[in-house]
């Protein structure tokens, strides 16, 4: 017998360790070096934006799909991850209040942004009024993107993320809970490249996500309100932006 207790760790294979890593540092990391290098640069040039956005596009997929690839290899089931098993009316009403609720703040939000005075204005601000798009080809792509990030990052964060933390926390008090916060933690460390408001913003959104996630059991609800969010900014975003 060993003369010391033996605490059962927390488990996770080494493939998933892997990616929740990268999520929560390499993502991250990314995201503010590069931000910081368009920021540099004395303005962002509509050819700049396309690639921009073309770049994302590719790069979530590919994390997709290693994602997916790891879940296959692993037989982790559909339901897990949010894409089976849920009621349909419950998906639907929740789907369609969550994003009128969110498009509405979205809405607001930009409002907001518009009537702060120059002097007072965040990062948050400058970033957004440079990565906007300007005219009908960068908006159809910035469409695009905005489709592929509702879809992607909420098969990261509220599918492979929370099912990963559920199946590490699940003796160690309440796993819903702890999954639902966990995963909002990288979701927001994500977007550090909006700042310290931006983060906090992105986790209130990310929580208010995962009780969606929760509710329901499925990832509709969320894909569908991040996508809608998103394509308002994009759309409303420069309006809102040209007026300040």
């Amino acid at each position: 017998m060993l003369p010391f207790p033996v605490v059962n760790y927390l488990y996770i294979p080494w493939d998933f360790f892997l990616i929740l890593f990268f999520l929560g540092v390499v993502v991250p990391w990314r995201g503010t070096a590069r931000i910081k290098r368009l920021m540099s640069k004395p303005q962002l040039t509509a050819a700049g934006r396309l690639s921009l956005y073309a770049s994302t596009i590719g790069f979530q997929w590919l994390i997709v799909a290693v994602v997916v690839w790891r879940c296959v290899a692993r037989a982790v089931d559909p339901v897990e991850l949010g894409l089976a098993g849920a009621d349909s009316v419950r998906v639907a009403w929740t789907t369609l209040g969550l994003t009128a609720l969110l498009c509405a703040n979205q809405v607001m939000g930009l409002r907001k942004m518009a009537s702060v005075p120059e002097g007072k204005r965040g990062p948050l601000f400058s970033i957004t009024e440079r990565i906007m798009p300007n005219g009908p080809t960068e908006a159809l792509v910035f469409a695009a993107l905005a489709c592929t990030a509702g879809l992607s990052e909420e098969f990261w964060y509220r599918g492979f993320v929370f099912m990963a933390f559920i199946r590490m926390m699940v003796n160690y008090g309440p796993p819903l809970v702890a999954a639902a916060i966990l995963s909002s933690v990288l979701f927001s460390v994500a977007h550090l490249y909006q700042g310290r408001r931006g983060v906090i913003t992105t986790f209130v959104v990310g929580m208010i996500f995962a009780s969606a996630r929760i509710w329901t059991g499925s990832l509709v609800p969320v894909i569908c309100a991040h996508i809608a969010i998103d394509l308002v900014a994009g759309i409303l975003g420069p309006r809102f932006l040209r007026r300040a």
